[in-house]
């Protein structure tokens, strides 16, 4: 066992919240700073692959009393109305990120965690001499930690105080979620193409359903205002329209997020530990970001749960995590290239209806294996 450690937490999503409860379940000092207050939505597919279950079970993080909702098949469209269907090898479950966020949160307060919520980290800085790092909080308060873990996110004020490369580039990229109510099959996820991006829905609890688009924001520009977009670009794919045609909107407005960048990061930045959407995204089509999310925080916690030194904790990690995760947003990547277009969906839809294999091996390459916890 490790000497126990002070830890700060940037980030209070599920990786963050996942390293935070593990590592205070391990007696480590644990402060994690988030910039709002539980619960709250996120921009968010909200479908969760198994492959975290039997871990999320075994450490009593699995919120079954929320009722998630299993799901078994996907369903997968082009902006013309083609369509094609298969299952899940391995599933899933459906559950809002304002539901299983707060839950989470709880679950970290009674493992003793300390929360300092609308909070905001302006900048970290590594000590060498002292080997501790320094942060400065929004507030002009500042303060000393042993560790820091990285988990703000797709791209945040701290991206750019660490001169993170990605950042130098602006992307394209724009995401948005609503809650409906609606008529869709409970057991199944559905991607659904059109010109400029794809949508995703699928149910969560309390007979709700999340529908998630990554979308254009020169379409959006162009188009004035989200409505319009939608009804524009959106409404060309007829299982879309007819989406938004029969569903009642549950939230008072989309929650939009900007600036959605699929660019490689390293795991590791001036000795702070990357996870989540900090290290790197995986493309929303391949619907495991949020087993990803969760894996790293336990992996970030596990690097300064088992080793003592600097050095090994941050190789520790970066080899584990490349060892997940890498080729899978790799993969990612270069699969996306296959949606979002009339051309590419329409190839992408005949070639899983004519070699079914071919979307189950995508499937697997981009998702990880069931694993608990190393203890």
């Amino acid at each position: 066992m490790t000497q126990k450690q002070k830890v700060v937490i940037i980030g209070g999503g599920l990786a963050g919240l996942t390293a935070a409860y593990l590592l205070a379940k391990k007696s480590h000092q644990v402060t994690l700073v988030e910039k709002q207050t539980y619960p709250f939505h996120r921009v968010c597919g909200e479908y969760i692959s198994n492959e975290v279950k039997p871990f999320l079970q075994s450490m009593g993080l699995y919120p079954s009393h929320l009722g998630p909702n299993e799901i078994s098949r996907f369903l997968l469209t082009s902006p013309s109305g083609k369509k094609v269907e298969m299952p899940l090898d391995m599933g899933g479950f459906g559950l809002s990120r304002y539901a299983f966020d707060q839950f989470l949160f709880e679950k970290c307060k009674e493992a003793g965690v300390t929360f300092l919520l609308k909070t905001e980290v302006l900048e970290t800085g590594f000590l060498e001499k002292e080997n501790t790092f320094s942060l400065s909080l929004k507030n002009g308060e500042s303060f000393y930690t042993d560790h820091v873990i990285g988990a703000f996110g797709k791209r945040s004020r701290m991206d750019k105080a660490l001169h993170r490369p990605f950042m130098e580039n602006r992307s394209p990229f724009i995401g948005i979620k609503y809650h409906v109510k609606t008529d869709f099959p409970d057991d199944t996820v559905a991607l659904h193409n059109y010109n400029g991006g794809y949508l995703g829905i699928n149910k969560i609890e309390n007979g709700t359903y999340n529908v998630c688009y990554l979308g254009d924001k020169e379409q959006l520009r162009k188009a004035g205002s989200i409505e319009s977009m939608e009804k524009t670009y959106l409404f060309e794919n007829p299982f879309i329209k007819e989406l938004f045609h029969n569903s009642e909107m549950i939230l008072d407005k989309p929650v939009v997020i900007n600036e959605v960048d699929f660019s490689k990061k390293a795991p590791v930045v001036d000795h702070i530990l990357m996870a989540g959407d900090a290290a790197g995204l995986i493309t929303p089509l391949c619907g495991n970001g949020m087993a990803i999310a969760i894996h790293s925080g336990k992996l970030a916690a596990e690097a300064i749960i088992h080793n003592s030194e600097r050095t090994d904790i941050e190789k520790w990690y970066a080899t584990n995590w490349s060892q997940q995760f890498q080729c899978r947003l790799w993969i990612g990547r270069k699969v996306q290239k296959l949606f979002g277009s009339e051309l590419s969906a329409n190839l992408a839809v005949g070639l899983l209806r004519t070699f079914p294999p071919a979307g189950r091996s995508i499937m697997k390459r981009t998702h990880g294996l069931a694993f608990g916890f190393e203890d």
